[in-house]
Formats: C-alpha cells, structure tokens, sequence
C-alpha cells in the first residue's frame, strides 16, 4: 500500500508519501530508549523531495517536531480500526 498525506506545518504544506514498508520499518526500530530517531528517519525517509527543505528548516527550529509529524503520519496512514473479543 502507498498513500500520500499532505500536512501543514507551522502554516507551510509538507507532503509525504508513505507505505506499507516504511509503516512496518518504522514500528520495528522503535524501542525503548530509542524513539526519536526513529521518528526522524521516517519522516525524511518519506517528505516528497519538493518539501524536504522546508522540512529540515522545521525539524531544525522545532524539538519534538519529528515525534509529533511521525504521529500525525503513522495514524493517517493506519486509522485506528474497531476491534472487540466476540464471545
């Protein structure tokens, strides 16, 4: 799967493109005591090319930026689905 997801960040549109691979890779570096780099790799491993300048000036300016962008991307990419134990 491969879906492109638009944001604005701090009034300027960012567009990236996202998929199943980059989703899975993501979620599978994340450990413990290692979460922010993780979130960075994502976020620039998927900024269209037009958007990653704009990106580093925000990631630069920003701490935290790359936690909260790899959030907004992950739950747009993967909605949250309803799920419940049938008895």
């Amino acid at each position: 799967m491969k879906k492109n997801i638009a944001l604005l960040i701090a009034g300027t549109s960012i567009g990236f493109t996202m998929t199943t691979e980059d989703y899975n890779g993501y979620l599978n570096e994340i450990m413990p005591d290692n979460k922010v780099a993780p979130a960075h790799n994502l976020v620039m491993r998927t900024v269209e090319a037009d958007s990653k300048e704009a990106l580093r000036g925000i990631l630069d300016t920003s701490p935290g930026a790359s936690m909260q962008i790899a959030g907004l991307l992950t739950q747009e990419f993967a909605p949250s689905i309803e799920i419940s134990v049938k008895k």
